[in-house]
């Protein structure tokens, strides 16, 4: 492969490293495997990462910029405030659950995390951004309604964040590849947008 500088080189190792890790896990992710997925040397994945730390710092920024990207990009569409919720979360949900593996290895990322200091301080940073960003959707959605939020949005946000990600955790565990999320899993997530929304009006959650 033909010199390429390394401000270049560095996006296209993180994919690669992203394309092998989400079809293989996490622990195939070795600077051999890499290099092997992008046809490099493996001194070149040494020489742009210059620890595993940063590597790994490297993929999960870029699966959050993914993320996020793609949660921003949707449209909350028109409608009362509720439905507007209910349209963002769901869309939340595709960018979390549609890209077969990615879901996965956020949480092997975090699995990790557990018992890896160097990680938990990636995971952190990762949070930081993901409740940052639905604050943030949520503050400016009732602003466009002229709603007084009923709580700060970023304890609204830290409420529906955590019981999203039991949502998402459950899906992971129950699911048979290539179904789609079961009857209670889409029952539960609706009902955590009525509990969402409630607390946003500071009223009980009508759950239908």
């Amino acid at each position: 492969m033909a010199h390429v500088p390394a401000a270049e080189r560095r996006p296209q190792l993180v994919q690669a490293a992203l394309d092998l890790m989400t079809r293989e896990g996490i622990a195939a992710g070795s600077t051999r495997a890499i290099a092997a997925e992008l046809g490099v040397a493996q001194a070149t994945v040494h020489y742009t990462f210059g620890t595993k730390k940063d590597l790994y710092r490297a993929v999960v920024e870029q699966l959050t910029a993914d993320f996020i990207g793609q949660v921003r990009a949707a449209s909350p569409g028109d409608g009362p405030f509720g439905e507007q919720v209910r349209t963002l979360v769901h869309a939340l949900w595709e960018a979390a659950t549609g890209e077969a593996g990615r879901c996965v290895l956020l949480t092997e990322f975090g699995a990790l995390a557990m018992r890896d200091p160097d990680l938990q301080e990636i995971m952190r940073g990762l949070q930081r951004e993901v409740e940052g960003t639905a604050t943030e959707m949520l503050t400016a959605l009732a602003e466009a309604h002229g709603l007084a939020l009923a709580m700060p949005a970023r304890e609204i946000a830290v409420h529906f964040l955590s019981g999203f990600d039991g949502l998402t955790a459950r899906y992971l565990a129950l699911r048979a590849p290539g179904a789609q999320p079961d009857a209670d899993t889409l029952r539960a997530l609706d009902l955590l947008v009525a509990t969402t929304v409630g607390l946003c009006l500071g009223e009980p959650a009508r759950t239908g």
